[in-house]
């Protein structure tokens, strides 16, 4: 009977010692399982909060740079008196060139305003003008003089704070001292509007123009023309030697110290701040070589040198994707290493190559603080037409206008911005269409 008892007591305390055991293995799935939900509801709200800053950054952006792709003009009949323009009658292109343009505005703008007599209400008066429109009618002269003597009605471009009246950018309510345009000015430009004569459409200079002192003739195509030289430049060395060192390494270089130190030195440059290159730029191509300052070829052999590491850490991380069953099989048919490298290895490595290629062009595109340091953050007006003509890039552009006092110059920021954003998805985009129109499947 003793035995008996103890039996049963050894089995209940077999099983309350089993319960407890799966009580405590439940309690820590329960724990676990929360710690799961949990992990996962940080990482939605941190994608949600990321998405949520990302759109208030790009609405930002959007909301102060769509205004600077539409213009305030304002409509003249403008006489282009040949007493002022040309008094001797010659037609000499020298003697167009400098006539006093300005004056022909002034005299269309007082026809409008004759209680604009005084010399301040005339000069006011004329700020109402862009100082680019004398010279879109010398422009206009010098194209075909036989204007000379005629009435034209013209669309000429409204100064920065007549634009920025017309955008509700300048407050009219405030006191006239705590604005940049008058109560006369203000009360000119209303008249201007119950007459027809001013209107707001598509700014063709933001796109055509360089770059400018006067907000409303600051263009941005000196910029993209300048980034495009470099990338040119960029994309022409950086590829073909990229691929070059990467294929060395990863098929045909001994593994001793001497490469194992050269891979270190590449992943470590990877890192380094693009500012040093731009040092190395100044000490190397401009002080050593003495290449000109500010040309689109120094910036493109910059932004190489920035991009190599980059080009040849992707392009060897495509050479190790490929399966080590397609050199086997082709140096078991008898291929040399050559051979099998370059007829099979790197064919089906070439998309992984070009989308790590145009991923460091666009990152090269962006960079600014090695252009500033070979002296690329000049003050550019004209339009480059070569790789050694004076020129800015995207980014440093930007840098500049937000940089400026005018107001007028932060939706030119903005549009810019868009503008640079443009062609970063574009190459992206690029990079994703290449990778999809080359990839090959095993």
């Amino acid at each position: 009977m003793s035995n008996t008892n103890s039996t049963d007591k050894d089995a209940g305390t077999g099983l309350r010692t089993t319960d407890r055991a799966m009580d405590r293995v439940q309690a820590s799935l329960r724990k676990r399982y929360r710690a799961e939900k949990r992990f996962r509801a940080y990482g939605l709200i941190s994608v949600v909060v990321g998405i949520l800053f990302l759109f208030v950054l790009m609405a930002s952006i959007l909301a102060k740079g769509y205004p600077a792709f539409r213009q305030t003009f304002v409509t003249l009949d403008v006489y282009l008196d040949a007493a002022v323009i040309d008094p001797q009658g010659s037609r000499d292109p020298a003697v167009l060139r400098v006539a006093d343009y300005k004056r022909l505005i002034r005299n269309s703008l007082q026809e409008i305003f004759p209680q604009a007599s005084g010399r301040s209400d005339r000069r006011k008066l004329v700020a109402l003008i862009s100082n680019g429109a004398p010279f879109q009618i010398q422009g206009l002269v010098m194209d075909e003089p036989s204007l000379v003597g005629q009435t034209l009605t013209l669309e000429v471009p409204a100064s920065a704070d007549l634009d920025m009246l017309m955008k509700g950018r300048i407050d009219r309510s405030v006191p006239e001292t705590q604005r940049r345009l008058s109560d006369a000015q203000i009360g000119w430009v209303d008249t201007l509007i119950e007459q027809g004569r001013v209107h707001k459409r598509w700014n063709k200079a933001l796109l055509s123009n360089g770059d400018s002192r006067d907000p409303e003739m600051a263009g941005i195509l000196g910029a993209a023309k300048g980034s495009f030289y470099m990338l040119v430049v960029t994309l022409v060395l950086s590829f073909p030697i990229g691929v070059a060192a990467a294929v060395y390494l990863e098929e045909f270089a001994p593994r001793n110290r001497w490469t194992d130190l050269i891979e270190i030195n590449i992943n470590n440059l990877a890192a380094v701040p693009s500012i040093v290159f731009g040092l190395l730029g100044l000490a190397v191509f401009l002080n050593f070589f003495g290449m000109p300052r500010s040309a689109p070829l120094v910036g493109g052999l910059v932004l190489t040198v920035m991009t190599l590491p980059t080009v040849i850490i992707s392009s060897r991380a495509a050479l190790t994707s490929v399966p080590p069953s397609i050199r086997e099989a082709a140096l078991g048919m008898g291929a040399s290493k050559m051979q099998a490298t370059f007829h099979h290895v790197v064919p089906l490595a070439i998309p992984g190559m070009l989308t790590g290629t145009i991923i460091g062009m666009a990152r090269a595109l962006g960079e600014s603080a090695p252009l500033l340091m070979i002296g690329m953050v000049a003050f550019i007006v004209d339009v480059p037409q070569g790789f050694m003509d004076p020129a800015t890039a995207l980014p440093v552009q930007i840098y500049l206008w937000a940089d400026a006092p005018e107001r007028a110059f932060v939706e030119r920021t903005s549009a810019g911005i868009l503008v640079l954003l443009a062609f970063l998805i574009a190459m992206n985009a690029l990079a994703i269409y290449l990778r999809r129109r080359f990839e090959r499947r095993w």
